[in-house]
Parts: C-alpha cells; structure tokens; sequence
C-alpha cells in the first residue's frame, strides 16, 4: 500500500510532469510561428523584389528567363522549410516520448515494488503463484521495452528516409522547372 505522502509526492510529479510537456508544446508552437512569420516575410520581400524585376523587362524573353530563374530557389526553399518544420515538430516529439518513457520506467518500477512486497507477504505454499506472477510482469517488462526498441527504430528510419528524400527533391524540382 502506498502512503498518503508517496501518493501525494505522485500527484505532484505528475503534475509538474503535465506543465512541462505544455511548456514543450507551447515551445513548440512558437517557434512554427516564428518560422511561418519569417517565411512570410521573406515571401513578401521576394514578391517586392520580383514584382519591380518583371516591371522593368524589356521584352517576353527576358520575363521568360526571369521566370526560369524564379523556380529553382522555391524548391530549395520549399525543401528548407520542410526541413525546419520536421525539426521542430520532431524536437517536441521527442520531449514528449522522453517523459513518457520516463513515467513508464517509474511505473514498471512501482510495480515491480509492490509484486515484490506482495511475494514478501504471500502465505506459505504460494511460492510458486509468486513465482508467475514475476515472470508475467518480466515477461511484459520485457515485451514493452521490446516495443519501444522496434518504435525507436522506426522513428530512426524514417527520419533517414526524410532527410534523404528532402536532400534529392529540391534538385530534382529545380531540374523539371
């Protein structure tokens, strides 16, 4: 049984536990406004700028080629932008993923306590009904820690297959154009 004053320490940890992912969410969102901010600035100082480039053209060639060349720099940007977004969106993720595997470990290991005192209290003869009661609770142990290995993994994949994707894109959209 836990005490009045371990479950209170809980609530509390738990507590502290929610503000901060709200402060890592919060964080999170700020910076994709800053970055969507920024953006739109630069896109409004690119339209400026390209808006008196197509004014002063002397001929349809000219706009032809001034066209061209508008292209290229927006796929590199595009892929720029998508990369720093993935960042962010991945920074704050992992946050989140580090809490919970945090409160996870805490968790298994106040189980782990309490099927240890319920063993120490068990009745004589029971030995064998504690014995697979901790190899259950091993054996899940085992399985989720097992998950969150092939989960980590994934994630890692992934990311690689994003970064190599988003390496190739912009090249590739800037050559069609």
């Amino acid at each position: 049984m836990m005490t009045p004053e371990q479950i209170v320490a809980s609530h509390k940890a738990n507590v502290e536990t929610l503000f901060g992912l709200t402060a890592k969410a919060f964080e999170g969102v700020e910076k994709m406004v800053e970055l969507n901010l920024s953006v739109a600035k630069a896109a409004l100082d690119e339209s400026a700028n390209n808006t008196q480039a197509a004014l002063s053209v002397k001929d349809a060639q000219e706009l032809l080629a001034m066209q061209a060349n508008l292209f290229q720099p927006l796929a590199e940007k595009t892929a720029a932008y998508s990369r720093h977004l993935y960042d962010i969106a991945s920074g704050t993720g992992s946050e989140f993923t580090k809490a919970f595997e945090a409160q996870s470990s805490a968790a298994q290991k106040q189980f782990a306590t309490l099927v240890d005192s319920a063993a120490q209290n068990a009745p004589a003869g029971s030995e064998h009904a504690v014995a697979m009661m901790k190899g259950a609770v091993t054996a899940a142990n085992t399985a989720f820690e097992s998950v969150q290995k092939a989960v980590k993994q994934a994630t890692d994949l992934a990311e690689t297959n994003l970064a190599a994707v988003a390496q190739t894109a912009a090249p590739k959209a800037a050559k069609k154009k």
